[in-house]
């Protein structure tokens, strides 16, 4: 079947009703990070460093719970195309059951052994004691946060699957603004509080999760959205359905796993050049880049609600239509977040991260410059891996990534680390040339149309 490029502007219209909400969201919280980050920056590269190695390790929370959200999803988004409420509450049963136990297991975690993590994370560094001290004090304190967070992606990611992504772009707001106050109040100890410095972020993001899942809670209590359900009933977990998901979605988690194991790996080779400056100054970059990583949350979640639910309600080539309108309509978005991107890192950088290092703030630029370039791309695949898991093809993105991080990716990092003497920057720019190679194998895997099915038949 012959498509044209690009969909009508009504199409678009539609997308971004759903894609632009979930945008705004991701833009509120990276600002707040970014404010976050500019508040501990001012405690020096030390304290800045700790808390986002310490943030890269919460970050393979982030990746376990975002994953089992998708798996769900997935079924939330076509059952909700079939108009069928008992399944949606079952897709929703299955995240909140999988959620709790991801966060039991990385609160075990992280109260037990955050300096080894810490250390592994930080070999070679010249300020390696210090990060582990500070580190290990932060993320203690902010692991209680982790079950909170876990019922709001679960209620949150809902609400979105069902085409109301406003719901969480309000909450998120509230949430967002809790989390900066009490930064303010408890990192320099203002308006009477005591002076916690890093430990202070993390108390006010303990504040802020707990803030953020009872609205959630009690929102949905109130509205009563189609995947509603009085508490009592919770449990009543449908496990034909749960043995479904996961079957399907057992190449999710592979991939998901894969990546975050080479973000990781990735990581923990660029922290072994320098000091506290290279750590600062690329933990300084991801933060400004998360700003610009909004395209990807408004592809994925405009793909999986429009396609997911188009196939849902059995419409098959209409959903191969609206794939390819989305695809292309990705790579122009990636395109204009990205030039503006260059205008606005230019101004931010000297402004947010003022107190770090001359050294820190270099690198930070130059980071962002690189991963600018590359965000067309990047869309692109988004959007392939997107579109593909909305009707239950989880090969794609598991071919994609294992393939190429296994292959390519993360051998490139341990050359470049072990026997060149490539900046953290220069290393990255060059391994990610993989990622021509991995949007050719997700392209080959998405015309083979395994993604064009309705699963809730």
């Amino acid at each position: 079947m012959t498509t044209r490029l690009f969909g009508p502007a009504s199409f678009y219209g539609e997308a971004f009703k759903i894609a632009l909400p979930v945008m705004a969201q991701a833009f509120v919280q990276s600002m707040v990070s970014l404010i976050d980050n500019f508040m501990v920056a001012g405690l020096g590269d030390g304290a800045m460093a700790a808390v986002n190695v310490s943030n890269q390790i919460n970050f393979v929370f982030i990746v376990l719970i975002n994953t089992v959200c998708q798996a769900g999803g997935i079924y939330m988004a076509q059952y909700n195309g079939a108009g069928d409420r008992a399944g949606m509450r079952d897709a929703l049963r299955f995240k909140l059951f999988f959620l709790v136990i991801v966060a039991a297991v990385h609160f075990t975690v992280c109260q037990t052994i955050p300096g080894n993590m810490i250390a592994l994370l930080t070999i070679g560094n010249a300020a390696r004691d210090e990060i582990i001290a500070l580190g290990g004090e932060y993320i203690r304190v902010c692991s209680w946060s982790l079950l909170p967070m876990a019922v709001s992606f679960g209620i949150g990611t809902s609400f979105r699957e069902i085409g109301r992504p406003s719901v969480p772009l309000a909450i998120s707001a509230v949430a967002t603004a809790v989390n900066t106050c009490g930064n303010f109040i408890l990192i320099y100890g203002n308006f009477g509080a005591p002076a916690l410095g890093t430990a202070g972020a993390a108390y006010a993001t303990n504040i802020a999760r707990t803030v953020e899942a009872l609205v959630f809670i009690g929102y949905a209590a109130a509205s009563k959205p189609p995947f509603f359900m009085p508490l009592k009933t919770l449990w009543k977990i449908n496990w034909p359905l749960v043995r479904t998901i996961l079957v399907k979605s057992g190449m999710i988690f592979v991939s998901e796993g894969n990546w975050v194991l080479s973000e990781t790996v990735m990581v923990a080779l660029y922290n072994g050049r320098g000091g506290a400056e290279t750590v600062a100054g690329m933990a300084a970059g991801w933060t400004l880049a998360n700003i610009f990583f909004m395209v990807f949350q408004g592809v994925w979640t405009a793909s999986t609600v429009i396609v997911g639910s188009t196939l849902g309600a059995n419409k098959l080539d209409e959903a191969r239509r609206k794939g390819r309108w989305i695809q292309s309509g990705s790579v122009v978005l990636g395109t204009i977040v990205a030039a503006a991107g260059i205008g606005m890192s230019a101004l931010i950088i000297p402004l947010a991260f003022a107190k770090l290092s001359a050294e820190a703030r270099t690198i930070c630029f130059h980071l962002i410059m690189v991963i600018l370039a590359y965000i067309p791309l990047w869309a692109l695949i988004n959007a392939y891996i997107a579109i593909t898991r909305a009707g239950g093809d989880t090969i794609t993105g598991m071919a994609a990534d294992v393939l190429v991080n296994t292959l390519l990716f993360l051998p490139a990092m341990f050359i470049f680390a072990l026997l060149t003497a490539f900046s953290p920057v220069q290393m990255y720019a060059l391994a990610k040339l993989s990622d021509i190679p991995k949007t050719l194998i997700a392209r080959r895997f998405y015309r083979k149309e395994r993604w064009v099915k309705n699963l809730t038949v």
